[in-house]
């Protein structure tokens, strides 16, 4: 049975300062397909593109040009309110410093996004509590960011970004505060997730050693996509 794409981006280029004399093209036209279920990575160095290309691809920001499919709908035409939806509903989002709200204990910080989803209490606290075991951090549930370490705030962060049983997790640098034994950690549990749970999860990436352990890398530099391969899909 073909698998069903889940991303499909063509074209897509990104200006700044449009109109000015130092107007600034960060993606020269990129293409990038992605199906449901796949492990993918995207790596390049600073400056190469990738932030802009996650924020587009998160629905965080539009495209100057080009066309934008997420789980078939479009886009580049969407009205704001209907990105908000796209983004609480179909993408977990993993970022490197985290993204915790500071004064709420993890079990809370968890349930933001249900919140925003307009899910009734009780479930919402059921859902946090069943995501924050699934991550190891079931006996932290009343503590607030400021009293865990790097690691277990990013698992918090993978728990809050499954809150609403997104169809894609998008993770940027997720590792890259961390310090190797903890970065292991989080790479094992999105390893999980997709083999468990069968989610689609979009790495990026500066570490080739990390993406090696996805399915598929694709390669940014100067705004282009400059290569893709296979990568191992194997825990190291």
């Amino acid at each position: 049975m073909e698998k069903k794409k889940v991303i499909d981006m063509k074209g897509i280029k990104k200006r700044f300062y449009i109109g000015t004399p130092n107007e600034l093209e960060v993606l020269k036209g990129i293409d990038i397909e992605v199906y449901e279920g796949e492990f993918v990575a995207i790596v390049g160095a600073s400056g190469s593109g990738k932030s802009t290309l996650m924020n587009i691809i998160g629905s965080l920001d539009r495209p100057t040009e080009g066309t934008y499919f997420l789980d078939d709908v479009n886009i580049t035409e969407a009205k704001d309110h209907q990105l908000s939806a796209i983004r609480n509903q179909k993408i977990g989002f993993v970022f490197q410093t985290y993204n915790l709200i500071a004064k709420t204990n993890a079990l809370k910080n968890v349930e933001m996004p249900m919140l925003y989803g307009k899910v009734n209490g009780k479930q919402r606290v059921e859902r946090a509590k069943e995501l924050l075991t699934i991550v190891g951090m079931e006996d932290r549930l009343k503590h607030l960011p400021e009293e865990l370490s790097g690691g277990q705030k990013q698992r918090v962060a993978i728990a809050r970004a499954m809150a609403n049983n997104p169809a894609i997790i998008l993770a940027d640098e997720p590792t890259g505060a961390l310090d190797s034994e903890t970065g292991r950690m989080v790479m094992d549990l999105f390893h999980k997730l997709h083999k468990e749970q069968g989610k689609t999860i979009i790495l990026i990436t500066h570490s080739p050693e990390l993406a090696e352990e996805t399915e598929r890398i694709i390669t940014i530099k100067d705004g282009l996509i400059t290569g893709e391969r296979k990568g191992s899909g194997k825990q190291c």
